[in-house]
């Protein structure tokens, strides 16, 4: 998804009615359904990447997504809204008496950038809270918080350390083969 491209209204509507619609087809057995619509919109034909997150009341319920654009932004919403609704494996499936009081966000994410620094240090200093979404990675493993995740862990250094921690290093690991990007988010419910 380009960096410049917003969604209008009326595609943030769609894309959260499909959402909605893929969890619904999936209830109550949990089947992925298969998505076989165009979108209205032309451009939800264009790769994306996005975070599907459901909650109940306050509370997280799921949170499922791409960090790359792989596939039609429309297709990418359908699937990742089935995987926050039932295949999230912090949570059981989603059941029907708890589908009535879920509540909706889609995060639509840019392409990720970067971020060529040699240490936390510097990292830091570039970073922009409640604006940057970040990914590490080392090797095959990666972790990302959206930038959603500053408005729990407003502090830098903390955002980075937990951070670290859900990828499964320690606090203070920064291996000198440690790749940052940095992307941002249309997020809306």
């Amino acid at each position: 998804m380009s960096l410049s491209m917003s969604l209008d209204l009326a595609q943030r509507s769609e894309l959260l009615a499909l959402a909605r619609a893929s969890i619904q087809a999936a209830l109550p057995g949990g089947e992925l359904a298969a998505y076989r619509g165009e979108p209205a919109s032309p451009e939800l034909n264009r790769p994306g990447a996005s975070f599907v997150t459901l909650r109940i009341g306050e509370e997280l319920r799921g949170c499922c997504g791409s960090i790359e654009a792989t596939r039609p932004l429309h297709a990418d919403v359908w699937n990742n809204a089935w995987a926050s609704a039932f295949a999230d494996p912090r949570f059981p499936a989603l059941t029907p008496a708890e589908w009535i009081d879920t509540g909706i966000e889609i995060s639509v994410l840019s392409e990720p950038v970067r971020c060529a620094v040699r240490d936390q240090l510097e990292l830091l200093e570039v970073l922009r809270p409640g604006i940057d979404g970040v990914i590490l990675q080392v090797g095959a493993r990666r972790s990302t918080f959206l930038p959603a995740v500053w408005e729990q862990l407003p502090d830098a250094s903390q955002f980075i350390r937990h951070l670290k921690l859900k990828a499964g290093w320690p606090v203070d690991f920064w291996p000198a083969d440690m790749q940052v990007w940095l992307y941002t988010t249309q997020s809306f419910s």
